[in-house]
Formats: C-alpha cells, sequence, structure tokens
C-alpha cells in the first residue's frame, strides 16, 4: 500500500492521522480507497473530476502534473499539499 501524508487542514477528516496507508494504481484510486475509510476526504481534495484549485499532489517527491491519473506504485509516497497564498 502507498504511504499518505495528509495535511495538517484535512488530518481532522483522516482521523487525526498525519500518515495513512491506502491502495491504488493512481492517485485518484487512492483517493476512493481514502473515502471509504475517511468519508468527506474526497470532497476536500477533487472537484469535477479533478484535484481542487489549490491543491497538488506529489508522488514519490515530484509534483505531479497528471493529477488524479499519476501512477502510484504500492511502495510510493503520496503527498497532497495546499497552495499557500498571500502576500
Amino acid at each position: 500500500m502507498a504511504r499518505v501524508l495528509i495535511p495538517a487542514l484535512l488530518q481532522p477528516l483522516a482521523g487525526g492521522n498525519a500518515e495513512v496507508a491506502a491502495e491504488g494504481a493512481s492517485v485518484g484510486e487512492v483517493i476512493r480507497a481514502l473515502e471509504v475509510t475517511f468519508p468527506g476526504l474526497a470532497v476536500r481534495l477533487v472537484q469535477d473530476g479533478r484535484l481542487r484549485p489549490g491543491i497538488s499532489v506529489a508522488v514519490d517527491g515530484v509534483i505531479s502534473h497528471r493529477g488524479l491519473r499519476e501512477t502510484v506504485n504500492p511502495a510510493s509516497e503520496v503527498i497532497f499539499v495546499a497552495a499557500l497564498s498571500g502576500g
């Protein structure tokens, strides 16, 4: 199972966990697996079939431009990153 790091703002939806394990061959599948265990998490990550604006994902340390279609291996580390704003 992939190791998934949960951003601090979403940890309450993930049972307070900063890190969880989830199965899936793509980021989208990982999110669907997370939703089964932590209902309500997917809606905070996905909108209209894409990652929500302001959310990026890194797989194995590389920011993905493929979003939900990015490939995930069982040994992968998946990190959801909320964009920072301000000035």
